[in-house]
């Protein structure tokens, strides 16, 4: 059957997919128009296995937050290039994928049918690859922050029984830039592995040797390996971190005097960091 100029404009309008991509496919399903929506579905899945070998380090980190504050969640969305990443349609299914990371949903079971379609759409191997949902536990504060313009997403949740302060939800934004921008791994050195902690001095004493040609004898090195690992657990743990708004303070100490404003103590209970292709 002859395919008409309106059949293809009510099957761009409702997949958003191109002239020739909508022809082809009402042609291949004489016109019916639910099975030409299939029909390019299937196109997009397809397309996507066959570049499933191209790098998918582009794309979003969503936010999206109850109207309580008290539960929040981040959706990491990967596609090829930025070219996609800035379309409509791509900024949409990612807003999407936030909301239903929000309610505990699989956004790939839940949004099948949109993914489908946004394959279709942008031809590239786009990529569903994380999502982290956090609801406040206890007395405290949630954050969320999104850096450079979807790169990089922060949750972040503080502990206190002050919850109302306006001190401590400024706080809270303020850890999660500390954590957008240097990126620690812990909370607390008590945190860290003592595996991580070994491997790291190791690396550091074969260093040293090789700048020395030999290591200091045992009774000095236990001090040096202690300050290593000092060293090493303020450049991975938050708390221990340079808080980057006031290098005179570190982030503990930071958190320490909102405290005494406030009027309770403040504990980092828990952060997530998703960016994009890391």
């Amino acid at each position: 059957m002859a395919i008409t100029i309106a059949q293809i404009k009510e099957l761009r309008e409702a997949t958003a997919a191109g002239m020739g991509a909508c022809k082809e496919a009402l042609t291949a399903t004489n016109g019916d128009m639910n099975e030409a929506i299939k029909y390019l579905r299937e196109k997009g899945l397809a397309v996507a296995a066959k570049r499933v070998d191209k790098e998918s380090k582009q794309g979003i980190v969503a936010l999206a937050q109850a109207a309580d504050g008290k539960t929040m969640a981040l959706a990491e969305v990967n596609c090829e290039t930025d070219f996609v990443a800035n379309t409509d349609a791509y900024k949409e299914f990612c807003a999407n994928a936030a909301k239903v990371a929000l309610e505990g949903k699989n956004i790939e079971e839940t949004l099948a049918d949109d993914y489908k379609m946004l394959l279709t759409k942008t031809g590239e191997n786009v990529k569903i690859r994380r999502q982290e949902r956090y609801a406040l536990e206890g007395a405290g504060v949630l954050s969320g922050y999104i850096h450079m313009g979807g790169k990089i997403g922060v949750l972040v949740e503080l502990g206190c029984d002050k919850a109302d302060a306006p001190e401590l939800a400024e706080a809270a934004h303020m850890v999660c830039l500390q954590i957008a921008a240097n990126s620690p791994k812990y909370i607390k050195p008590e945190d860290v592995p003592q595996a991580e902690i070994d491997a790291e001095l190791e690396i550091k004493l074969n260093a040293l040797k090789e700048q020395k040609g030999k290591l200091p004898p045992e009774q000095a090195l236990v001090g040096i390996k202690k300050g290593m690992a000092a060293k090493f657990c303020t450049q991975i743990c938050l708390i221990k971190q340079d808080y980057v708004a006031d290098g005179d303070l570190t982030v503990e100490k930071y958190l320490d005097g909102i405290a005494k404003t406030v009027g309770a103590p403040i504990t980092v209970k828990r952060f997530a960091r998703l960016q994009l292709g890391a």
